[in-house]
């Protein structure tokens, strides 16, 4: 529910802070009071369009801030979590207007985008007036609020789940059949295109490698005379190693008496003769890296061409070749063994499509008795509205040729005005007046299902009095006990019922120079006096005085 409105700076209001509380609040003024700027601001604060003209004269900037109590499984909460905004319990939404027109907008002080605070605004307001679409031209919304008046939400999310099912086995059937199809139309190409690259078996690397070795050896035999004659130096008959070791040998034999005279000698030959040693390995596998075998070369020449060929041939680079290889042998095993998964793939799609269907008639038939249930509801709210002659009817139109996510069913709200003219779409054949009473007797029904928590009601009782407009008092009363309920009126019927009545009321300041707008909260005998300027206009007279305290006992009666 809606705790706080708080507005700064808005078109006449300067500085304004409401207190809200459950039940029925009414707002009642003068014709130019600030009525209806109260509710563009409560609007803005909502996600409603910005303007530049709602800055009031001289202001750099205004502000709206309104404060929500909400439980944490709302819906608005879970817009919240979706956007990775806190939820701290208590939500508040903040919008700032800049007088160049452009807005900023915030959640518990958290910047965020204009959508999401408009989609945490409308699930937690819903404001109606007799021109206002929202909540009736969208069909879609009809269905809906169908679906929670009779419960049906449970097998709404279920005919959803067999939707995606559906539509999940039908996508892979369409993509193994074109897949197959593809392959068919290819098929002599991908056979032979397959055995051939099976054949070259291509490796992935396997260029790379081939021309290092082949650089390698050619490489090599420039400088292999070279490496034979230092390894025949270091390692061949020549080499000082046998030399080195039997020296060794001789001086750690004389070594025992004079031992500090002959191992630093040891110890230095020992490290020459393993030098020797090591650069004799290095040399050797030289000579190996280096060993030039025309056979062998021919071999790597013969394999390059092969593989950079075939590159050519399937515009494929040569590492490449390996994975398109592989694609090819799957084409093949597809147009073998699709035929079998395509058979698979057929009976699920059918299976899905039967249980989706199933689950779908079957909402069907509990929407067609649901809508009876709900005619039945909102026609006898009607004959207290002075609507008495016209009909209520849930036009449920089943295509099966058109499923969607919550079945074959479209859903929208009719009306029959007079006896003997024909029904039609509730926004084309009801006039102002008569789709804001229609308005009230559907929300009175489905006040405790698929309601916003707040419901704003704008001069719903225009052009309506006495029996008529106490018919709506009472109605907004029974609202206002299932959800929080604000109606702006000019009728004394309605504002007598209200739990909490705010005066709005326009006042001069700076000796006339300009105005601003108030809202005050009346007290009893204040709100007796409002109700009684209500029926007797500027002159208040002691009838009219006697006529609000009947009004006032009869509403608390």
């Amino acid at each position: 529910m809606l705790a706080r409105l708080s507005i700064r700076d808005i078109v006449l209001i300067e500085r304004l802070d409401i207190e809200f509380a459950t039940g029925l609040a009414v707002l009642t003024g003068e014709t130019g009071a600030g009525k209806s700027i109260l509710l563009d601001a409560f609007a803005l604060a909502l996600g409603g369009r910005g303007d530049a003209g709602l800055v009031r004269h001289g202001a750099e900037q205004g502000q709206v801030t309104a404060v929500f109590d909400i439980p944490k499984n709302h819906p608005a909460a879970k817009i919240l979590a979706e956007n990775g905004l806190d939820d701290t319990g208590e939500m508040i939404l903040r919008r700032v207007q800049l007088s160049d027109g452009r807005t900023r907008a915030f959640i518990n002080d958290q910047s965020i985008s204009v959508q999401t605070l408009k989609a945490v605004g409308a699930a937690l307001v819903e404001i109606h007036g007799q021109h206002d679409e929202r909540a009736l031209v969208d069909a879609a919304t009809h269905r809906r609020l169908l679906d929670a008046f009779s419960g049906l939400e449970k097998d709404v999310a279920g005919v959803e789940a067999l939707w995606d099912a559906r539509r999940t086995a039908n996508t892979e059937l369409e993509e193994h059949r074109a897949g197959m199809e593809r392959a068919a139309r290819e098929a002599d190409y991908l056979r032979h295109a397959s055995d051939e690259l099976k054949q070259l078996a291509p490796k992935d690397g396997e260029e790379t490698s081939l021309a290092n070795r082949r650089t390698t050896m050619m490489q090599g035999e420039k400088i292999a005379s070279d490496l034979r004659e230092a390894q025949e130096v270091v390692g061949g008959h020549n080499s000082p190693v046998s030399a080195l070791a039997a020296a060794v040998r001789r001086l750690e034999r004389r070594g025992v008496n004079s031992p500090a005279l002959v191992e630093p000698a040891v110890k230095a030959i020992d490290v020459a003769i393993n030098a020797l040693e090591e650069a004799d390995q290095h040399l050797l596998a030289a000579l190996a890296a280096t060993d030039f075998d025309p056979a062998e070369l021919e071999r790597i020449e013969e394999r390059l061409f092969a593989l950079r060929a075939a590159s050519r041939k399937y515009s494929t680079p040569v590492d490449g070749l390996a994975a398109l290889a592989a694609k090819y042998a799957a084409d093949v095993v597809l147009i073998d063994a699709g035929a079998s998964r395509l058979k698979k793939l057929e009976q699920a799609a059918i299976e899905a499509d039967s249980r989706y269907a199933a689950a779908a008639k079957k909402l069907s038939a509990a929407r067609q008795k649901s809508a009876e249930k709900l005619n039945k509801a909102v026609n006898a709210e009607l004959a207290p509205l002075k609507l008495e002659r016209a009909k209520f009817i849930t036009q449920v139109t089943t295509d099966e040729a058109a499923p969607g996510p919550q079945g074959f069913d479209r859903v929208e709200f009719w009306v029959q005005t007079n006896p003997g003219t024909k029904p039609g779409p509730m926004m084309k054949v009801a006039s102002g007046g008569e789709l804001s009473r229609f308005l009230l007797a559907l929300k009175v029904v489905l006040s405790d299902r698929g309601s916003a928590p707040t419901l704003v009601f704008d001069e719903i009782d225009t052009g309506v009095g006495g029996a008529v407009a106490d018919a709506i008092g009472a109605r907004l009363a029974r609202l206002a006990g299932k959800v929080q309920v604000m109606a702006v009126t000019h009728a004394p019927q309605v504002a007598a019922r209200a739990d909490q009545h705010l005066l709005i009321s326009k006042d001069a300041l700076d000796k006339g120079k300009r105005v601003a707008t108030r809202v005050n909260a009346l007290a009893a005998d204040h709100r007796r006096e409002e109700i009684a300027r209500m029926l007797a206009g500027a002159e208040i007279t002691a009838e009219a005085r006697a006529a609000a305290d009947r009004l006032l006992k009869a509403a608390t009666a």
